[in-house]
């Protein structure tokens, strides 16, 4: 965040890496539609509006589809193209989006402002990125899930007046609820059941470790009134010895997505 006269910028950079983040093979038009909505769900978390995207982009077999996907992420979303690079290089593709916003509110949310007593609540299911990706592997099923996700900056922007706290959830529902309590100093208890799934019943447990869906993670006071469609799905409370419980115990096993 950068604040500039009466404003405050927010500026966010994610990149993407064949076969670590995309399918080798995976359309030119995936790849642009992932890499600006998942730069725009992390101003959607900031409750900021874009206001334009630098590319950084590695020329492949497929610039063509690459171009047109990206203009039709762009005119979705309402976001203008301000400039970038490209490149020619060997070895696995390498793709990066730098996103520029305009703060909507102020203070500007965070993950570390999560207060004791808050309530928890996610905007939507988790679960469904990971049927998605299953999807587009097996060539049956709907991979739209998984190829185009969608920032909810609509609703970032009506919630950070009254949020303590807020993310995306793009590593998985457990590992970034921890992350806030973490950064937050206190124990977010999460109830299992409660949490919303695109997934079924069974697979409850892997939709709770599953990124990619962009859904919002936040924390309000518990009498707030939520002003867009969300689920609550536990409370915050001291800082106990785990930051992180669900159904009151800590979550077992690797919990999402880690960064190398």
């Amino acid at each position: 965040m950068l604040d500039f006269g009466n404003e405050t910028l927010v500026l966010t950079h994610d990149t993407m890496v064949e076969g670590v983040h995309f399918l080798p093979g995976q359309s030119g038009e995936d790849l642009a539609w992932k890499l600006v909505a998942s730069n725009l769900s992390d101003l959607a978390a900031k409750g900021a509006e874009p206001v334009g995207v630098l590319l950084s982009y590695q020329l492949g077999n497929d610039d063509a589809d690459f171009a047109a996907g990206l203009d039709r992420a762009l005119a979705h979303y309402g976001v203008a193209l301000l400039g970038g690079d490209t490149v020619s290089a060997n070895g696995p593709r390498t793709l990066g989006l730098t996103a520029i916003g305009r703060a909507t509110f102020r203070p500007v949310p965070s993950r570390s402002g999560a207060q004791v007593g808050d309530a928890v609540w996610l905007t939507g299911p988790v679960g469904g990125a990971m049927l998605g990706l299953e999807a587009l592997q097996s060539g049956q099923g709907d991979s739209r899930l998984y190829r185009r996700g969608q920032a909810l900056l609509a609703e970032g922007q009506a919630l950070a007046p009254i949020v303590s706290a807020m993310m995306d959830v793009s590593d998985g529902l457990l590992l970034d609820a921890r992350r806030m309590a973490t950064a937050s100093d206190v124990t977010i208890a999460l109830e299992r059941m409660a949490v919303p799934i695109a997934t079924p019943e069974e697979r409850r447990d892997a939709a709770l470790r599953w990124g990619e869906d962009y859904q919002l993670l936040f924390t309000v006071p518990a009498d707030a009134v939520i002003p867009v469609p969300a689920h609550p799905i536990g409370t915050v409370t001291s800082r106990g010895p785990e930051p992180l419980l669900l159904d009151g115990a800590p979550p077992a096993g690797q919990l999402g997505y880690e960064h190398g």
